[in-house]
C-alpha cells in the first residue's frame, strides 16, 4: 500500500534540506577564511619582525651592508626555516651552475676526481677527448697546487672549482706523480662530461650510470648499442653511488627498457596524483640486473624500482637511500631560483619509498675495507659485482634472494631537492630528482650533489670523500 505525504510536509522537507547544504557550506567556507585569515595575520607578523630588524640594524650596526649579499642570505634563511630537506636557494650564478650540471656539459680540463685521504685531489678518470688527455694527466696522479693555491684538505673544493672556466682559458696545474712534482698547463675546452661508462665482462653488457642528465640519454643509447653489437647476452645496470638528476632523463631511459605503461607519476600538496612520463611498447628483453647500494638515491633508485615493477630486472646490492620526493626550481626575476620540495613521484606499479629505500632481490653487502677502497674494486674483487654478474648468467645459487616484507607506510614526506620535470626548455619549474645527501663519484662538480642536485641534498651529504668532474 502506497503511503502519500502532504505537499506541505514535502515542501517543509525540501526547504530543511537547503538551509542544511547552505549551513554545511558556509561551516566549510567558514574553515577556509579562519585559515586563511591566520596565514595571513602570521606572514603580516613575519614582515613586521623583518622590519623592525633590518630598522634596528640600518640604525645601529656599525659596518657597512652589501644589499645583494643581505637579500641572498634572507632568501636562503627563508629556505631553511621551512625545514624542506631537500630546499635551498640559488644565487643567480648557483643557478646558472646547476643548469649547466643538468645540461651535461661544461667548460672544464676533463677529469673525474675525489678528495684522497691525504686532503689532495685525486684523479680517478681522464676524459676521452679532453684536455686533460691532451696534456698528459693521468688516473691516479694527485692535484697538489692548482695556479697559486695550494690544495689542503681546507681548500681541496674551492681548488676543484678553479679548475673550471672559460673554454679556451688556461688554467696551471701541479700534479704528483711518483712523488714528483710536474707543472702542466691545460687549456679549458667545452665538453659532455661522461656520465656512463660501459664494457663487457665476459658475455655480459655492463653499463655504469654515474648520474642522470640531460647528457645521459644519449650516452646510455650509445652503450647499450654498442654492449649489443658486441654479443651482449645479459645486462647488468650499475648505479650504485648515483645521487639521482632529472625525472626526464630516468624516464627517457626507461622508456628504452620497459613496456608500455607508467614510468613516473608524481603526487602533489592537494593529493592530486599526475602521470608524468609514459613508455611505448618498444622494449628491451636482453636479462637485466641492477646494481644498489646505501648512495643510490632518487632518480637512480626510481630506475631500479622501475625495472623491478615491470618485472625487466632483479636487484643485487643493499637497500637504497630512501627519497621519493619531488624537487621544482623556480626562477627569480633576478635570475636566482628557488628549489623546493613540490611532491612525491611514484614507481609505475609499487608504493613511494621515500625514507624507505629500494630493496634489493639478493643482499650483497661490502665489508668496511670494500667501501673504503670501492673505486678500485672490480669484477674479480667486488662481492656485488659478482653476485650481479652470476644473476645475469642464471647463476643464482650462492645468494637466497631477500624476502619481501609488505610495506607499512608509503608516506614519509621529509624535505625537498631540486626537480624538473625534465623540461629542460623552460628553467622556471624545473624537476628532479636527485639526492644532496648521497655522494656520489666522478661527477660534475655541481652534480650532487643535485639531486643531483647531486646533489647536494638529495642531495644527500657525501658520507665519503667528495667528487667532482673539473
Amino acid at each position: 500500500m502506497n503511503k502519500k505525504i502532504s505537499l506541505g510536509l514535502a515542501v517543509a522537507m525540501s526547504l530543511l534540506m537547503v538551509i542544511l547544504t547552505i549551513c554545511v557550506t558556509l561551516l566549510w567556507s567558514m574553515q577556509i577564511f579562519n585559515a586563511k585569515s591566520n596565514n595571513l595575520s602570521e606572514r603580516e607578523a613575519m614582515y613586521a619582525k623583518l622590519q623592525e630588524v633590518d630598522h634596528l640594524v640600518r640604525q645601529n650596526y656599525y659596518g657597512d651592508i652589501d644589499e645583494d649579499t643581505l637579500n641572498d642570505h634572507i632568501i636562503a634563511g627563508y629556505v631553511a626555516g621551512i625545514g624542506d630537506k631537500y630546499g635551498m636557494y640559488f644565487t643567480a650564478e648557483q643557478y646558472a651552475e646547476q643548469m649547466q650540471s643538468y645540461d651535461g656539459k661544461m667548460a672544464t680540463i676533463g677529469i673525474g676526481t675525489v678528495i684522497d685521504a691525504s686532503g689532495y685531489i685525486k684523479i680517478i678518470e681522464v676524459y676521452p677527448d679532453s684536455a686533460a688527455e691532451t696534456s698528459g694527466l693521468k688516473v691516479s696522479d694527485l692535484i697538489v697546487k692548482v695556479e697559486d693555491l695550494d690544495v689542503t684538505a681546507e681548500t681541496a673544493e674551492q681548488a676543484v672549482k678553479a679548475l673550471q672556466g672559460d673554454a679556451g682559458t688556461k688554467v696551471n696545474v701541479t700534479i704528483r706523480r711518483e712523488s714528483e712534482d710536474i707543472s702542466v698547463e691545460v687549456t679549458r675546452r667545452r665538453i659532455e662530461v661522461p656520465t656512463v661508462n660501459h664494457r663487457m665482462i665476459g658475455e655480459v653488457g655492463y653499463l655504469k650510470i654515474k648520474e642522470f642528465n640531460d647528457s645521459t640519454t644519449n650516452q646510455f643509447k650509445r652503450a647499450l648499442d654498442d654492449l649489443k653489437g658486441n654479443g651482449a647476452k645479459s645486462l647488468v645496470f650499475d648505479v650504485r653511488n648515483n645521487p639521482g638528476g632529472t625525472v626526464k632523463s630516468v624516464a627517457q631511459i626507461l622508456d628504452m627498457l620497459v613496456p608500455e605503461g607508467d614510468i613516473v607519476s608524481a603526487t602533489y600538496k592537494d593529493g592530486t596524483t599526475e602521470v608524468l612520463y609514459t613508455s611505448d611498447a618498444k622494449e628491451e628483453n636482453l636479462p637485466m640486473v641492477v646494481l644498489i647500494n646505501q648512495k643510490s638515491a632518487s632518480a637512480a633508485e626510481l630506475f631500479a624500482q622501475a625495472l623491478k615493477d615491470y618485472e625487466k630486472a632483479s636487484i643485487v646490492g643493499v637497500n637504497s637511500y630512501g627519497k621519493g620526493l619531488m624537487q621544482r626550481i623556480y626562477k627569480l626575476q633576478d635570475g636566482s631560483a628557488l628549489d623546493i620540495t613540490v611532491g612525491k613521484y611514484n614507481p609505475p606499479k609499487s608504493p613511494n619509498y621515500d625514507q624507505i629505500g629500494v630493496k634489493p632481490d639478493f643482499e650483497v653487502k661490502l665489508s668496511a675495507e670494500q667501501e673504503k677502497n670501492f673505486l678500485e674494486l672490480n669484477e674479480t674483487n667486488d662481492p656485488q659485482l659478482i653476485k650481479a654478474l652470476e644473476v645475469a648468467g642464471g647463476d643464482v645459487k650462492n645468494t637466497v634472494p631477500v624476502e619481501e616484507e609488505p610495506s607499512s607506510s608509503q608516506e614519509g614526506e621529509e624535505g625537498g631537492s631540486s626537480s624538473s620535470e625534465g623540461e629542460s626548455s623552460s628553467p622556471e619549474g624545473e624537476e628532479s630528482s636527485s639526492s644532496q645527501d648521497s655522494s656520489s663519484s666522478s661527477q660534475d662538480s655541481s652534480s650532487s650533489s643535485q639531486e643531483s642536485s647531486s646533489s647536494s641534498e638529495d642531495s644527500s651529504s657525501s658520507e665519503e670523500s667528495s667528487s667532482s668532474n673539473p
